[in-house]
């Protein structure tokens, strides 16, 4: 089967983050299953020609113009793309957008049901109520109709798929397929040796909506406890870095902070190897693909109840899921604190860390997901009435 996947953006250190990784993961599996699966995108920030490939996997970028640079992600556009998408697009079996109100993925979804390809949506938890205008006018222009005529609409949560339909009426959806994020199984890693300083990650963007200042203000707490410990901050800054390291200097915390930037795939999953705890704050995380990583090699994990993944964290007791409502002082550092000295214990660590890997292997694995998204697309051609082409590239 010929996929072409659409996506908003691509940078050199994944800043765009959770989209693009579901993508490229989906990409690898479905290739090596035989499927010409390849990835269309922006690119930005790149020195010299953009790749043509990433992790193995064909991608057509094309370069961003930032047409709206107040709307930030999605306000940037490539007239080159949408041109190229709507070509391609005409030797696909289906195209997958991974939509959101943005100058890319919209349009290319447009133009996927003008052309009658084969469609299927997945939202991220991007698309959902607001009363913002201009989101509220994307709506009205084109999202829409996008999610009423896709053939699949895809959700992670039932939340998700709630707030789809409620900017999708009065049409109702029945279309709606849940499909959470998978990753790949990794072996489970060893024990902290003994004698070596405990260490504690973040790793997600650095922006206001993960909440790493309330990473970094729980680390007084846990100091008090574990002197020697050593907290990792690390991601693409999107707006939030400067507070959250100021924040650290005025706490007086600075030498017991590692901040250390982007990190490539191998290199998130060997953080994940490293860290004793993931914390991931977040208010409203709809199933964070770090957190599954950090999971799948045996990395207990402290989130919030408004994260996707809250219940089969506490439902598996793989971390501790904490209360998403911000105190007085506007941080949950007590709660976050509390959560990492309490999965810091060697027994409590051991315990949660066995049940994450498991929860991994037997839910989230890339191959679950893929085996229930196949499912999906071969429902959605048979029902186009498409015959499959042969797998061999796509026109370019």
């Amino acid at each position: 089967m010929k996929i072409l996947h659409v996506v908003t953006l691509h940078t050199p250190d994944h800043a765009f983050g959770g989209p693009t990784r579901v993508a490229l993961n989906l990409s690898k599996v479905q290739r090596a299953g035989g499927d010409d699966a390849r990835i269309m995108a922006l690119g930005d920030g790149f020195e010299g020609r953009l790749p043509c490939e990433v992790e193995g996997v064909p991608v057509h970028l094309f370069p961003a113009r930032h047409l709206l640079p107040m709307f930030e992600v999605s306000g940037i556009t490539s007239g080159a793309l949408l041109l190229a998408a709507r070509r391609m697009m005409r030797g696909a079996d289906l195209v997958h957008v991974h939509l959101m109100r943005d100058l890319v993925t919209l349009p290319a979804a447009l133009l996927a049901l003008a052309s009658r390809t084969p469609l299927v949506v997945q939202t991220h938890g991007m698309v959902d109520p607001t009363e913002k205008r201009v989101a509220q006018l994307t709506d009205l222009l084109g999202v829409r109709k996008v999610l009423r005529q896709a053939d699949a609409v895809l959700h992670l949560t039932e939340t998700e798929r709630l707030d789809v339909n409620a900017v999708a009426a009065p049409v109702p959806l029945t279309r709606t397929v849940r499909l959470v994020n998978g990753v790949r199984p990794q072996e489970r890693k060893p024990a902290r040796e003994p004698g070596r300083p405990p260490t504690v990650l973040f790793l997600a963007r650095i922006q206001e909506r993960k909440r790493p200042e309330d990473f970094v203000a729980a680390m007084p707490m846990v100091l008090a406890e574990y002197p020697d410990a050593r907290f990792v901050l690390a991601g693409p800054d999107t707006g939030a870095l400067p507070g959250t390291l100021e924040l650290a200097r005025r706490l007086g915390v600075m030498d017991s902070l590692d901040h250390v930037g982007p990190l490539d795939h191998e290199e998130v999953l060997e953080a994940g190897r490293q860290a004793d705890v993931y914390v991931l704050p977040s208010i409203e995380e709809p199933l964070g693909v770090s957190v599954l990583e950090a999971m799948s090699v045996g990395t207990p994990v402290i989130i919030t109840r408004t994260c996707g993944l809250g219940p089969d964290v506490a439902a598996a007791g793989a971390g501790r899921v904490i209360d998403s409502r911000v105190g007085e002082d506007g941080r949950n550092a007590l709660k976050v604190a509390a959560a990492i000295v309490d999965l810091l214990g060697p027994e409590a660590n051991d315990r949660a860390g066995q049940a994450a890997w498991d929860l991994v292997n037997a839910d989230f694995t890339i191959e679950v997901v893929t085996r229930t998204l196949r499912r999906t697309y071969e429902d959605v051609v048979r029902r186009k009435g498409r015959r499959v082409k042969p797998s061999s590239p796509h026109g370019t």
